[in-house]
């Protein structure tokens, strides 16, 4: 018997990622799946965004595990869309045990450089849709009346500064400071609700021409090899960044019932980078 057998996880940027390696990592584990992506690039966003064939191959891949999955396009800054998405799901599984709010996205810019587009998309992404995610799904999970875990995707930007991101960080720090305040809330409910914090994930959103050059501004273009020296700088642990299932280990026993009793801590899966 699957660690999450019998239930549902409502997973949001699904479609790639560590998004899609939640959803796998949960059906792997019994769940079956509400999945979300936004499927489209999203501007100010410097590298490409998620495809609909990109959802498509998570579908199969939870398909794999025999799950049922519904996965649909969506966009967190939507809380009608996404409320209608969760609704859908609800009624065709019949309740949500888990919330995985994972969504979001990067831009990197000096903090007195970042412009008022870049600092809106990605508060609206990173913590607004996040908000959205778990504010789907509350009242029914409180309705229901059998708890429930609610993880939400932070970062090492979510606990501790880093160059260039300020308004990543303070959109990640938003996330993580949302987690303790929705854990005091919800504990009277036995919904359980913490924050995941990866360092550089080997991901979409790292492999791409835009990142390398941040990694590396000392080349012309470098290559995603010589972008690796780079990436080590937000490791303390002699490799340059973790693969998607290492935070999809952490969400899987965040959402068991081997974390019960855990409520309102942040885990960070970054590789020593808290200890460096």
């Amino acid at each position: 018997m699957g660690r999450v057998e019998g239930k549902v996880a409502f997973v949001t940027g699904a479609a790639r990622g560590q998004g899609r390696s939640h959803a796998v990592r949960l059906a792997e584990e019994g769940a079956d799946i509400i999945a979300v992506d936004i499927c489209t690039d999203i501007e100010t966003v410097p590298y490409p965004g998620s495809t609909v064939d990109d959802l498509k191959a998570t579908v199969a891949a939870v398909e794999d595990h025999d799950r049922r999955i519904i996965a649909r396009e969506a966009d967190v800054r939507s809380f009608s869309a996404l409320k209608a998405v969760y609704d859908e799901g609800v009624a065709e599984f019949g309740h949500v045990d888990i919330v995985v709010a994972n969504a979001g996205i990067l831009s990197i810019a000096p903090g007195w450089e970042v412009t008022d587009e870049q600092w809106d998309t990605v508060h609206d992404i990173n913590l607004k849709g996040v908000w959205h995610t778990a504010k789907a799904a509350i009242p029914g999970m409180i309705e229901r009346g059998q708890g429930g875990s609610i993880v939400l995707t932070s970062s090492i930007a979510g606990i501790g500064p880093l160059a260039g991101m300020s308004h990543y960080a303070a959109s990640k720090h938003g996330v993580t400071g949302l987690a303790r305040n929705l854990a005091h809330e919800l504990a009277q409910h036995s919904i359980r609700v913490n924050s995941v914090h990866p360092t550089t994930v080997n991901s979409p959103m790292i492999k791409n021409q835009a990142i390398f050059n941040v990694f590396r501004p000392d080349l012309e273009n470098p290559t995603e090899e010589e972008a690796l020296e780079g990436f080590a700088t937000l490791t303390k642990m002699p490799i340059p960044y973790v693969e998607p299932v290492d935070i999809s280990n952490a969400v899987l026993w965040l959402a068991s019932d081997e974390a019960r009793y855990v409520t309102g801590v942040q885990i960070p899966v970054d590789a020593g980078w808290s200890v460096r």
